[in-house]
C-alpha cells in the first residue's frame, strides 16, 4: 500500500494519477486565498484608521483668526483642535517674543515642563539653550521662540509623561500656525532646532549633520529670511556627563553665532536701505 502524500491522498491512488501533486496545488491555492483575505482585512483596518485619523486631524487652518497679529494668533490657538494632541495636553504652548524680532528659533514641540507652564523652552533643554545664547552673545529677549508643534505629544509611564516625537501628520496639522507666525514676524533669520523644525520650516526632511552650516532660502511666507539648521538643545543635553558633551555644546554655540552674524548683516543692510 502506498504511503500518505500531501492532502491525505495515498501515493499512487489519486484519481487523476498525479501521485498527490493535484492536492498540493489545491492546498497552495487555498493558502493564497487565505493570504489575500488577510491582506484585505489589514488594508480595511488601515483605511478605517486613516479615516479616523483624518477626522481627528482636520488641521489648524479653521482656527486661524481673520486678523493675523501675534496677540490674535495666541488667543485663537488656545481653542485649536487641529489634531488629537490637545486632548492629553494641559496647555497649548504657542510662542514667546515680539513681532519685531529679527531672529526666530523654531523647536520641535513643548516638553513636560513647558506644557503646564504654557511657555516654550523653560525646561532643562531651555536652560541649556539660554546658556548657549549667552555664549553666542544673543539676547533671548530679542529672539522669537516657537515650536513646529504646539501641543506636547507623550505617553504615560506610571506617573511620568514620556516624550514622543511628533509624527509628520502632527507637523502638517499644526503648520498653519507656523506659517502665520513667519508671516507676522517676518524674521531676517530662522534657526531650525532639530529635524522636526527643519521639516516644518523647509517642507522636506533634512539630515542635521549634513545641513549644519549651510544657508537655506526662506519659506514662501517669509521668502527673504535666511534659514539655518542646527541640533535641538535636548540632543546636546542627552550627552551631559558623557564624552563629547563640551564639543557638542561648542558646535551648537557656533551654529547660533553664524545665525547671529547673518541677522546682524541683514539688519545693517535694512538700515542702509532705509537711510
Amino acid at each position: 500500500m502506498g504511503s500518505a502524500g500531501p492532502g491525505g491522498h495515498r501515493r499512487g491512488r489519486c484519481p487523476c494519477g498525479c501521485l498527490g501533486r493535484h492536492a498540493v496545488r489545491r492546498t497552495s491555492s487555498d493558502k493564497r486565498s487565505r493570504s489575500q483575505r488577510v491582506v484585505h482585512s489589514v488594508r480595511s483596518r488601515w483605511d478605517r484608521t486613516m479615516e479616523q485619523g483624518d477626522a481627528e486631524r482636520p488641521g489648524a487652518e479653521q482656527w486661524l483668526p481673520e486678523r493675523h497679529t501675534l496677540s490674535a494668533l495666541r488667543s485663537a490657538a488656545a481653542d485649536c483642535r487641529g489634531c488629537e494632541l490637545w486632548r492629553d495636553a494641559r496647555h497649548i504652548v504657542f510662542s514667546q517674543g515680539k513681532a519685531s524680532a529679527a531672529m526666530m528659533l523654531v523647536g520641535e514641540q513643548p516638553g513636560d515642563r513647558e506644557d503646564p507652564e504654557g511657555e516654550p523652552f523653560v525646561g532643562p533643554a531651555g536652560e541649556l539653550l539660554n546658556r548657549a545664547l549667552v555664549e553666542a552673545h544673543i539676547d533671548r529677549g530679542r529672539v522669537y521662540l516657537t515650536n513646529a508643534v504646539k501641543h506636547f505629544r507623550h505617553h504615560a509611564s506610571g506617573k511620568r509623561r514620556i516624550h514622543d516625537k511628533p509624527a509628520v501628520v502632527h507637523i502638517e496639522a499644526c503648520h498653519p500656525w507656523l506659517e502665520a507666525e513667519l508671516q507676522v514676524v517676518d524674521p531676517a533669520v530662522v534657526v531650525c532646532l532639530g529635524a522636526t523644525a527643519a521639516r516644518a520650516v523647509l517642507g522636506r526632511p533634512l539630515s542635521i549633520g549634513r545641513s549644519r552650516g549651510q544657508r537655506f532660502d526662506g519659506p514662501p511666507t517669509s521668502p527673504d529670511a535666511e534659514v539655518f539648521v542646527t541640533t535641538h538643545p535636548s540632543a546636546v543635553l542627552r550627552l551631559r556627563g558623557k564624552d563629547g558633551f563640551e564639543e557638542a555644546f561648542d558646535s551648537f554655540v557656533q551654529d547660533l553665532q553664524v545665525a547671529a552674524q547673518a541677522s546682524a548683516g541683514a539688519s545693517a543692510a535694512h538700515e542702509s536701505r532705509s537711510g
